[in-house]
């Protein structure tokens, strides 16, 4: 009987770590260029905007600042290999440096940011490089988790086109 009651602790205690979400973590060492100070905001988005529209992907505007904490975390999930290969196959991602609340204002503005509300905040931009969403739902990065990134991912990443049947006449 105690070495089934074990067995079944064993069991239950693997299954919860198997279904355990995965929180975002600090990198070990925060990248100071993470929003390059002289980075030109518009030419890149219009880079990310262009290459996307030949790759089929979206774009992905993170704004934020090499100060933030929580830019730096949802950078580092970005890394992770669960959350990169989505990244890789669907986005292109832009930061968008907003300095000291006196930068790109006016980019962050275009693409509905309401960077009152703190950062990272983040665009979802069509492959034509039409707003699709924003949203300042990472500013509090620390409290999510890998499964939460991932789950925005999959949500905002291009439709996957479906092969159409040709008809006989």
């Amino acid at each position: 009987m105690r070495k089934t009651l074990l067995f079944l602790c064993l069991i239950t205690t693997l299954a919860h770590a198997q279904w355990a979400k995965t929180p975002l973590k600090p990198p070990a060492h925060l990248n100071p260029n993470l929003y390059p100070a002289n980075a030109d905001a518009k030419r890149e988005i219009a880079e990310a905007i262009a290459a996307a529209d030949k790759e089929n992907k979206r774009v992905l505007l993170v704004f934020g600042g090499n100060w933030c904490l929580d830019c730096h975390i949802l950078d580092n999930a970005f890394h992770q290999p669960r959350v990169l290969s989505l990244l890789k196959q669907n986005f292109k991602v832009v930061h968008v440096d907003i300095g000291e609340y006196d930068k790109n204002l006016d980019v962050a503005k275009k693409y509905h940011i309401p960077l009152e509300k703190g950062v990272p905040s983040i665009a979802v931009l069509n492959r034509r490089g039409e707003r699709l969403y924003s949203s300042t739902e990472f500013e509090k990065a620390r409290g999510m988790t890998e499964e939460d990134v991932i789950a925005f991912l999959d949500l905002w990443k291009p439709p996957t086109s479906k092969p159409t049947i040709a008809h006989a006449k």
